[in-house]
């Protein structure tokens, strides 16, 4: 059978042992919320109708090099390049993929009874330049979409981090003049400490995010420790980047258990951070925290804008940022479009989960379920 005929004709049996090679590459983190297969189908087919293509020697070398014409950007592999990087994907998770499709196929084909003769040996090339094609328009399409993100990450980086900067060079400046009085010192003070921890909490998610990126996995400390007290923390840490918010926290009990208190903070703060900024004026943001024997479970409640079905999906994923309205716009942003996604990951690591709803009864909540006892602590 020719191979152009087994792809088209064995598809569900190709994308099922795809799966299964993919997995055993160590891609199924990534891949247990997303489907593995949403461009696969597409890519196969491509390569099939490539296969009974005519094409000249030279056609077929430039293809082998991934310098094929006339795709670049449209097809299924050049979208799904785009895709993975959205995904979160690295580049090497990327071509494993390509690596999984190329020995599916061949395995299956020769496990059908297919011995390798010239018309056979013929097709195999034509698959393999294919597959190659495929590849580099995916990889160049994959580099592409990533380098636009580190430079848009770049260009709001440096806007976000301007404002409170020049606060605390004015505040400098000010300190500095001979007739500064002791209360003129003491309302600048309020200034600085708000801009230092705006700052303070961009470059803890930046950190947090190149370490991730890099393919670092996020150390925890776990000590004994009372998540009341974090909680309380980070509404301080809040207060003091929105003074004009107001944060009502409830707790019905005491929650001693084994956390990182440094990063559960960040989670909270981050979290708290969001909710002023897209809060309703004058309403309040509030922190909810209950317990049983097992988890502690906190909500972060604000009854500001929704959020966006459409952006639903997507609110956990690094770079992201909601569209705010023009009162929302007057407070100060502490966000990269990164403290979402660092928030999950932490809670992730923790052994919890985090999910958010947003709807007209109750605004929008943030819900993060934490074990009391880490694995390592059991």
């Amino acid at each position: 059978m020719k191979l152009s005929t087994f792809i088209l004709t064995n598809m569900p049996q190709i994308l099922s042992e795809w799966d299964r090679f993919a997995q055993s590459l160590e891609l199924d983190e990534l891949l247990s919320d997303r489907s593995i297969r949403d461009h696969a189908k597409q890519i196969l087919e491509a390569i099939a109708r490539d296969i009974e293509t005519d094409q000249s020697s030279k056609q077929q070398i430039d293809k082998s090099k991934g310098l094929s014409p006339d795709t670049l950007g449209v097809s299924g592999a050049s979208i799904h390049g785009t895709a993975r990087q959205n995904d979160g994907f690295s580049l090497i998770q990327l071509t494993a993929e390509f690596r999984a499709l190329r020995a599916s196929v061949q395995r299956l084909w020769f496990a059908t009874g297919n011995e390798l003769t010239q018309a056979n040996s013929d097709d195999l090339i034509r698959f393999n330049e294919a597959i190659d094609q495929a590849l580099a328009e995916s990889v160049v399409t994959y580099s592409g979409h990533a380098s636009r993100a580190k430079d848009t990450f770049l260009a709001i980086l440096g806007h976000d981090l301007r404002s409170p900067l020049a606060t605390i060079s004015l505040a400098g400046s000010l300190l500095s003049q001979p007739g500064i009085t002791k209360e003129g010192a003491l309302k600048l003070a309020p200034r600085i400490i708000r801009s230092s921890s705006i700052m303070t909490s961009m470059v803890n998610d930046l950190l947090e995010y190149a370490r991730a990126e890099l393919g670092g996995e996020m150390p925890m400390t776990y000590v004994d420790g009372e998540m009341l007290e974090i909680c309380q923390s980070a509404i301080a840490d809040a207060s003091a980047v929105h003074p004009d918010c107001t944060f009502q926290f409830n707790a019905l009990d005491r929650t001693v258990g084994s956390y990182d208190r440094v990063r559960l903070q960040q989670v909270f703060t981050n979290l708290l951070n969001n909710a002023a900024q897209y809060r309703g004026d004058e309403l309040p943001v509030t922190m909810q925290m209950v317990s049983d024997t097992n988890n502690v479970t906190i909500k972060i409640q604000n009854s500001g804008a929704l959020i966006p079905r459409e952006a639903m999906d997507a609110i956990f994923d690094p770079m992201v940022q909601l569209a705010m309205s023009d009162t929302q716009s007057e407070r100060p942003s502490t966000s990269l479009g990164l403290g979402l996604y660092i928030a999950k990951k932490i809670v992730v690591a923790h052994g919890g989960t985090i999910a958010v709803e947003s709807n007209e009864k109750s605004g929008t909540t943030f819900t993060v379920h934490i074990p009391r006892l880490q694995e390592n602590q059991l």
